[in-house]
């Protein structure tokens, strides 16, 4: 069977369905990955045979029309949301026609495409098969969905449809206690499994730390000043805790951090290998570091700086498994205050294990291999 999985334009939109396809290549199936240029590096960095599907940036599409003509980052809120769904949107148009053409050279059975692929339920009606949508990490606000059905108006139109196609079956890795109240299913579970680029180890990054190990990130990605002023705040607010700080980043950023390298680690460092060795992670809220953390069944300190990512904080911080900072909190003082209150109630912990505990209990990417093969014999 021919399966297709579509990415979106950052990594964490690789490594999220990569053990699902990792499981259908393992079980005989062909797999074909299509992502935007960028994103090549990544994908084939996990072991997947990748097309590119177009040269556009994530950024370009959310902050131009497909005129070029430049666009503006709403304030309002909701407002926000379908702007995100229009610049989805427009990623989606401008990988329909390499799309198109790999499906006339390699027919796929099935089209796995990630929370916000909007290209991949447009290409699976065109084509006449299963559509399936995979979750990125904890979920995405339905306001998205609504502004890349308006922006891909023109797509549908020429389908015959006045909306965004149905899905045949929605995987999903999010723990079912963290999910939103009002996710739509149904949902097929599927155990989260951390994937992230990796480098040769010291025994250090595995190796059990004599005093409480604390993880400050802000996610793969960092690389704009105004980012690095952003991690450089949130180490300077634990800087004095009694605790081993290590911070995770992108090498060239950490060379830009100021920190003391004999009581700070920084540099490129596997999440999914460090995080088992610490007793609290302080990061932007991102999807893929949450539901990493989770996995450890590591504590968080949660301050995200994008308002859609406050939502599933909050959800994390409800179950008793971190505290999440609003915008209007994150002083360092009161960071502070926050990770001393996780490094010293037991609780925290406690909870995280349990939330560890539950992703174990969920289907493994191979069981959901078997699904999608009955889903595309019909």
């Amino acid at each position: 069977m021919k399966m297709l999985f579509l990415t979106g334009g950052s990594p964490a939109t690789v490594f999220a369905p990569a053990p699902l396809a990792a499981a259908a290549r393992l079980a005989g199936h062909e797999v074909l990955v299509a992502s935007p240029d960028e994103m090549v590096p990544f994908t084939s960095a996990v072991g997947l045979p990748t097309v590119p599907v177009t040269a556009g940036t994530m950024r370009g599409f959310m902050f131009a029309d497909r005129d070029g003509r430049a666009l503006d980052l709403p304030a309002d809120p909701g407002e926000r949301l379908r702007f995100n769904g229009r610049g989805f949107g427009r990623f989606a148009a401008a990988s329909l026609p390499a799309l198109r053409a790999l499906a006339a050279d390699w027919a796929p059975d099935l089209v796995v495409g990630g929370s916000l692929c909007y290209a991949a339920p447009l290409l699976a009606a065109e084509v006449g098969v299963p559509f399936v949508r995979h979750t990125w990490d904890l979920g995405e606000p339905p306001g998205i969905d609504e502004g890349a059905a308006d922006e891909l108006a023109p797509e549908l139109s020429a389908l015959g449809l006045d909306g965004l196609p149905g899905t045949d079956l929605w995987v999903d890795i999010c723990p079912p206690s963290l999910r939103a109240a009002d996710a739509p299913g149904p949902r097929q579970s599927m155990r989260f499994v951390p994937y992230n680029e990796q480098r040769a180890l010291q025994p250090w990054m595995y190796r059990a730390p004599e005093r409480p190990r604390v993880c400050v990130t802000a996610g793969s990605r960092v690389s704009h000043e105004d980012e690095l002023a952003y991690l450089q705040d949130l180490l300077d607010s634990v800087a004095d805790l009694d605790v081993e700080l290590v911070v995770a980043a992108p090498e060239a950023v950490a060379r830009g951090l100021k920190a003391d390298p004999d009581r700070v680690r920084a540099g490129w460092i596997p999440l999914d290998v460090l995080l088992t060795t610490c007793r609290l992670i302080v990061h932007h809220g991102g999807g893929q570091t949450s539901l990493t953390a989770l996995n450890a069944g590591v504590p968080q300190l949660l301050i995200p700086n994008i308002p859609k990512m406050l939502p599933p904080c909050e959800r994390i911080s409800a179950r008793g498994a971190a505290l999440t900072l609003p915008a209007d909190r994150q002083s360092p003082a009161e960071l502070r205050a926050a990770a001393e209150e996780i490094l010293g109630a037991p609780s925290y912990l406690a909870q995280a294990r349990a939330v560890r505990a539950e992703i174990a209990r969920q289907p493994g990417p191979a069981e959901v291999v078997a699904r999608l093969e009955d889903l595309a014999h019909g």
